[in-house]
């Protein structure tokens, strides 16, 4: 070493080695393959009805669990409008309902809004669609950002449904249902792909949306299930004679005198436990239907991570579960969603990818849907456009501590067909929910969630939460100015009324 020429030819061999290094690292990245991303997207599917949750003791979701075990669940996963149309357009754009303007299930789409799959596109994936879209005014016509497409008209039909495949309508097999169809097509348009692209397949059910119609296999699987009514179902009755299997006793404090007079009156409406669509179902039946309904989509995911087993892609693909919103069934009297209480609000959120997942992972921290397309893309190499209002919850699933959000906000608008529910706008902590019940005469909403889950109390009236309620109140309105969302962003409405002749301007 002490010859200069070595010395020399040592200090040359070193600089090479450092000069190499990143180049190294970057061509292994560049080499390198893109993850492939399948989405699957359930409708009404609220967060606490999967076996491994046990809030249904008999209820068997034999895939939903080996997601949860073999990836993450993140296990506070939100929509901000628990609405099938607006909480579709979120998942799609990153963006709130009053920013993407689908702010209900007629809203038209509006010009120049942007699809995340459209930048996937880009980067060089092949994108499907397969499902259910029912998103502003274009039924099921093909949309950007999709290089197959495979759709059905508004909210569908559970057997014998048409589909729209690339623009022409195929009548489907006469029994045939329609979650095993979207489930075939998928993998059918997966094994035909081109093995040299990334894919992003976007799988849509219409499960487990009303009127539950479950697969000739399951009918009558759970007709014996007991069926538990949640503690708060009775606070609003007016007739002690109704009850729906056994009742859970409430275990906090209950203040039924500041339930909302909205919310108390509904129970007797088309969303209550004692109106039920018109008195179409029997809340059992009802309960009942819907379990046996969701076993197809378990299965659905089941038949995926078969296939991408089989095909030596469950290294290399990101399965991501979803529902779009949840579902009350009987909370405070009502059935359905648009409200902003925790089971209408709250949705299942799984996902799995070996290799970049570790089996059980537990995310804690409140993700919503709006945070689907950013991370996505991330995963493909992409960074967010600024459009989108959402954050990549990635580095969550890897296990990565990072800054993450300490609230939620929320918000549901009137709708003409529906006029029951307010138009609601709320904020949520890890601790509190403040509920803004806008253009009615009625009181609003302050929760205790981590000491009354159930939201029996209503702390609105109590001195001690004065001040928490008014700086909650004020964080809700600062989102809403800062984020553009004063002006409600009102709709044509596609509805006649046939009651009153019009006779010039009202």
């Amino acid at each position: 070493m002490n010859n200069p020429y070595t010395l020399s030819k040592w200090l040359v061999s070193v600089l090479a080695l450092l000069l190499w290094l990143p180049t190294a690292e970057a061509q292994k990245k560049k080499q390198a393959k893109p993850m492939n991303v399948i989405f699957i997207l359930s409708d009404d599917h609220r967060y606490d009805f999967m076996g491994f949750m046990g809030k249904v003791p008999e209820l068997q979701t034999p895939n939903m669990d080996r997601l949860a075990k073999e990836g993450a669940h993140l296990q506070n996963a939100f929509v901000t409008t628990s609405l099938c149309s607006p909480s579709r357009a979120s998942i799609l754009t990153g963006q709130y309902a009053h920013n993407h303007e689908i702010v209900d299930n007629s809203a038209p789409l509006p010009e120049g809004l942007v699809f995340f799959p459209q930048y996937l596109q880009q980067q060089g994936y092949q994108t499907g669609f397969f499902g259910k879209w029912h998103m502003g005014n274009t039924d099921d016509q093909p949309q950007p950002g999709f290089n197959k497409w495979v759709s059905f008209k508004g909210q569908g039909v559970y057997y014998s449904p048409t589909f729209n495949i690339d623009g022409k309508e195929v009548k489907q097999p006469e029994g045939s249902y329609t979650t095993d169809l979207l489930t075939d097509y998928t993998l059918e348009w997966l094994q035909q792909r081109d093995k040299n692209k990334p894919f992003f397949a976007y799988l849509s059910h219409k499960g487990v949306h009303a009127e539950f119609m479950p697969a000739k296999r399951h009918e009558g699987k759970y007709k014996d299930i007991e069926v538990v009514s949640p503690p708060s179902m009775y606070l609003t009755a007016t007739d002690s004679s109704k009850r729906y299997g056994r009742v859970q006793e409430p275990k906090g404090p209950v203040n039924v005198r500041d339930i909302p007079k909205w919310v108390k009156a509904q129970r007797n409406s088309w969303h209550g436990v004692d109106g039920m669509y018109d008195g179409e179902i029997k809340f059992d039946d009802f309960y009942r239907q819907y379990l046996e309904t969701l076993l197809s989509v378990d299965e659905s995911i089941g038949r995926v991570l078969e296939w991408l087993k089989k095909e030596g892609l469950d290294k290399n693909t990101l399965v991501i579960y979803m529902g779009d919103n949840g579902f009350q069934f009987g909370e405070l009297g009502l059935i359905d969603k648009r409200d902003a209480y925790e089971a209408s609000i709250r949705v299942p959120l799984l996902a799995r990818a070996p290799g970049l997942i570790k089996p059980g992972t537990k995310v804690e921290q409140m993700v919503l849907n709006v945070d689907i397309a950013p991370t996505i893309m991330e995963l493909s190499g992409m960074e967010k456009p600024a459009q989108m209002q959402g954050y990549s919850f990635l580095p969550l699933l890897q296990g990565k501590k990072i800054p993450w959000r300490d609230k939620i906000f929320y918000e549901y608008y009137w709708e003409w067909a529906f006029p029951q529910t307010p138009t609601i706008f709320g904020v949520r902590t890890d601790r509190y929910k403040y509920i803004y019940n806008h253009g009615v005469w009625d009181i609003n909403e302050l929760y205790d969630i981590q000491n009354d889950p159930e939201e029996m109390n209503n702390l609105i009236r109590n001195p001690q939460y004065e001040k928490i309620a008014g700086e909650l109140k004020a964080e809700l309105w600062n989102w809403l100015e800062t984020t553009n969302g004063l002006q409600i962003p009102l709709k044509n409405v596609p509805f006649k009324r046939i009651d009153l002749p019009y006779k010039g301007t009202f």
